[in-house]
Formats: C-alpha cells, structure tokens, sequence
C-alpha cells in the first residue's frame, strides 16, 4: 500500500456497487478514511470489509437535507473534507424523446444533475475551512456523442461537465480542484442492463475492443484525488477504450 490518499477524507456517492464501490475500494487502500454513501442499502456491505477506515450512510442525493445530512456527518466525524466523489447516476429509461416518460425524465436530472450540484453546494463550504480540495464527477461519454433514446441521460451528463467547468474556474484560487471523469462502456450493472443488441453495438465501436472495468474509472479518481494532480482543474478527461477518439 503506497499510502497515496494518507490523511484525507473522501465522500463517495453512488458508492453501493459499480465505479462507487471500485472507487471506495481503491481509496481505502491508498489511506483514506472514506465516507460510503449510498440509496441502496448496498454500501453497508462495501463498508464492511475496511472496518472504521469506512463509514457507510444512506442518501438519495437528490434530496436537499439528505445530502446536508451526509456533509453534516463528514465535518462531525472527521472535521474536514479533502475529496468529493459525486458519483451516483441512473440510466433512466430509454425510448425516444417524443415517448419519453417527465417523471423518468425529472427523476434522471434529479439524481444525474442536481446530487452533482447539492454535493459541490454542501461540500465546497467544508473545503474551505481546512484549506481547499479534490471534487471528482463522474460525467459520460454521453455528454460529448449522441445515444439515441437516451436523452435524460445524456442532457443531464452534459449539464454535468458544463457544471464541472464552472465550479473550477469559480474555485480555482481557493485550492479547491474540480474535475470530471468521462465514462465510456464500463462493466456495470447499468451496462449489463442494456440490450445486448446496443451493449454489441457499444463494444464494436469502441477502439479497444471491450468494455472497461470499474477499477479502471478508480485508477484515474485516484489520480484526481492525490496531490498528484495538483495542477490540473476544470478537465472532462474520457476513460473509455477510445471510443470517442474517431
């Protein structure tokens, strides 16, 4: 263990399985003491395997108070923040948009858009007081290319690198860095539920020829959180095997 993350506190969300899981896995290799959060219920297992290094919490993040709640217990426990992982998403359904149910629609910007906005709200205040730190946003692929009958999805992965932009250059001289990871075709639950005609169709169009692993999203949030990355803000930075290379 190289201790890359020794002496931070993270807070994940989404952090139940997938990228989340990988991401608090990873982090609690490296040194950190990691906040689980999560609507599922899932994250208490996740959390289980690093003892008090890991607290898990249940929130749906596109609730106000809930994720007050989650920042309140971070600044209660630990008295600081040093990383913010804004990764919790859902897919929503896919149809076009003329057949596009509102209440799926809200629900995708709910969760996609506005938990990215409540956790950099509730968060960057904390940030402040001991001196700056790391906000990582999971984003898509989806952000910069067209899927056709997933329009929820894409429009609120679009607003998040947008956001991600903005709150980087608003926070740039308080040593707070925001940056987002862009997911392609990662080995998820999300992934494994679509078609498998379109999963095909997303491995053919993908340079490499697979679909990424959750750890491989971790690899780079790590990076992002360490002081490694010091000098970098305000990136939208593509994991995804080359598929938007060409």
């Amino acid at each position: 263990m190289s201790g890359r993350l020794d002496g931070k506190v993270a807070l994940v969300t989404g952090a139940g399985s997938g990228m989340g899981a990988a991401i608090v896995e990873l982090f609690c290799a490296e040194g950190a003491r990691v906040v689980a959060a999560d609507i599922s219920g899932k994250q208490n297992e996740v959390a289980q395997k690093f003892g008090i290094q890991c607290r898990a919490v249940q929130a749906d993040v596109s609730i106000s108070g809930d994720v007050k709640a989650v920042v309140e217990t971070v600044s209660r426990e630990y008295g600081r923040l040093d990383v913010l992982c804004n990764n919790a998403g859902i897919q929503g359904a896919i149809a076009r948009i003329a057949d596009h149910d509102e209440d799926d629609f809200d629900r995708v910007i709910a969760v996609n858009l506005r938990g990215v906005f409540l956790g950099m709200k509730y968060a960057i205040p904390l940030m402040l007081m001991t001196g700056g730190g790391s906000i990582i946003n999971t984003a898509s692929i989806a952000a910069m290319v067209a899927f056709p009958s997933l329009s929820g999805y894409s429009a609120s992965k679009g607003a998040v690198a947008m956001l991600t932009k903005v709150a980087a250059a608003e926070y740039a001289t308080e040593r707070i860095r925001v940056n987002a990871i862009m997911p392609g075709a990662i080995d998820t639950g999300m992934t494994r539920a679509l078609p498998a005609r379109s999963l095909t169709g997303l491995v053919n169009a993908t340079l490499m020829g697979r679909i990424g692993n959750p750890s491989e999203i971790a690899n780079l949030a790590l990076f992002l959180a360490s002081d490694e990355s010091s000098f970098i803000t305000g990136a939208l930075i593509p994991v995804d095997g080359g598929y938007t290379l060409v």
